[in-house]
């Protein structure tokens, strides 16, 4: 398993929408749920992202 870049973590929450870093501590539950849904969904989004910088014309070298 990866290890998880907390700086990537921290970027994803930054670039998640600005209710659901508000809404994460809001009284109503339904309203935090909703919020937490939606920072967990931003945070897969971007650490699941991979790099684009690997071009698929190039070819590997071995080491």
């Amino acid at each position: 398993m990866d290890k998880i870049d907390e700086s990537r973590v921290a970027k994803a929450i930054l670039a998640a929408p600005g209710w659901a870093r508000v809404g994460i501590s809001a009284p109503k539950e339904g309203t935090r749920e909703a919020a937490a849904q939606e920072l967990a969904l931003t945070i897969a989004k971007m650490v699941g992202e991979r790099p684009s910088a690997i071009d698929p014309n190039q070819l590997a070298l071995a080491l």
